[in-house]
């Protein structure tokens, strides 16, 4: 348990025995189902602990240079690269530093292939699918949407470059349960199932909240055996990002001032749009530990942020006692698809980055300041 007297503010704390907890839920589902899974980087990238996530993991998925560069560099174990599209000036570096490379579309392949393979001839190459089904519950965040780019539907499909590839990717899923899974893996069989005997590896996407509590892991277990034994033992990846920042920690912030305009509003030292910025995208409700919904405890208060933007409000909570300048405020569960999105907007403190280790320490790994505001201008 974190002892948040000894922590800074703002600071994000990601709790090692959380993180090892939901390492080792993934290493089972591998172990189990003979898939091997990787850390999508776009979810997780606190590459302080990537130590810990490499003895669990097989490596991590980036979606270009730079996260390629990040997997290399900090796990080194496998690196695979997705791009919704790759750049010339990039594409070679791109495919020194990676395992596996998919491309979007046929013409990406055309383009591209041939210069991947030739600074790295062992390159595993695939493309990514559109399986034109998904029940992801927020239009922002669903890949096979109307009109997606991210992915090669069947009838844009060119199935004479497959001679030339290894595998198929297919990503539809948004911090879903596995029956999700089995609605996007039904479609794609349906579509591209007479591609598969021609791969070495197929591999599901991101999206899987495996580490959740009410996920179903044992029934995702089977869905990868059935899958496996239907293609003669194919290899399967999977890329969840979310599920292993899933609950590891908090943001903690502090009350800087406590205003009255037709309700009481506390401000505090952290912005929903620069430090939490899915509150505002997704949108949804942070959990506040200790806090209800407005009016469910006797005080009730706006949390807002501490810029100049008048929508920086993380929402409306009621707290048992009366708030007050210096108290700490704990937004759960922020580790996740939280720091890889903030900004230095408004020249705001960016919030520190720690960890509370298993021997109930806090340790912290990155501060923030000045110069980290005026280095991202010019």
């Amino acid at each position: 348990m974190i002892d948040f007297s000894k922590v800074p503010t703002p600071c994000y704390v990601c709790e090692e025995e959380l993180l090892e907890r939901n390492l080792k839920i993934l290493d089972h589902v591998q172990k189990e189902s003979g898939a091997k899974i990787l850390l999508a980087l776009k979810g997780f990238a606190m590459w302080s602990t990537f130590d810990l996530v490499g003895k669990y993991l097989c490596g991590t998925s980036a979606s270009g240079l730079h996260e390629a560069k990040l997997g290399r560099e900090e796990m080194n174990k496998e690196v695979h690269t997705y791009s919704p599209a790759f750049k010339e000036e990039e594409i070679e570096e791109i495919a020194r530093l990676s395992d596996h490379i998919v491309f979007n579309s046929p013409e990406q392949i055309r383009r591209f292939l041939k210069k991947a393979k030739a600074v790295n001839p062992s390159i595993s190459c695939g493309i990514r699918v559109n399986p034109e089904f998904s029940s992801a519950p927020v239009d922002l965040y669903n890949p096979c949407g109307l009109y997606s780019r991210l992915g090669t539907t069947l009838a844009n499909f060119d199935p004479e470059i497959l001679e030339e590839l290894d595998g198929l990717h297919f990503h539809a899923l948004c911090e879903q349960n596995v029956d999700a899974l089995e609605g996007v893996l039904k479609a794609f069989e349906e579509k591209f199932g007479q591609f598969i005997p021609k791969c070495k590896w197929i591999n599901f996407g991101g999206g899987h909240h495996i580490t959740r509590k009410d996920y179903d892991v044992d029934r995702l277990i089977e869905v990868i055996r059935d899958f496996k034994a239907r293609y003669n033992n194919i290899t399967v990846y999977l890329e969840p990002g979310e599920a292993v920042g899933w609950q590891t920690g908090p943001l903690v912030a502090s009350v800087l001032d406590i205003i009255h305009n037709g309700m009481d509003i506390a401000i505090l030292d952290v912005s929903a749009e620069a430090h939490m910025p899915d509150t505002l995208a997704m949108p949804y409700r942070a959990e506040v530990r200790g806090a209800g919904e407005a009016g469910e405890k006797s005080y009730t208060y706006r949390l807002g942020g501490n810029t100049c933007l008048a929508g920086d409000i993380m929402g409306d909570y009621s707290f048992d006692k009366p708030l007050k300048v210096g108290d700490k405020i704990v937004f759960e569960d922020q580790i996740h698809y939280t720091m890889v999105k903030t900004t230095t907007f408004n020249g705001v403190q960016h919030p520190s980055i720690a960890i509370w280790t298993k021997e109930n320490e806090l340790k912290i790994v990155r501060e923030f300041g000045y110069e980290d505001f005026k280095n991202r201008l010019s």
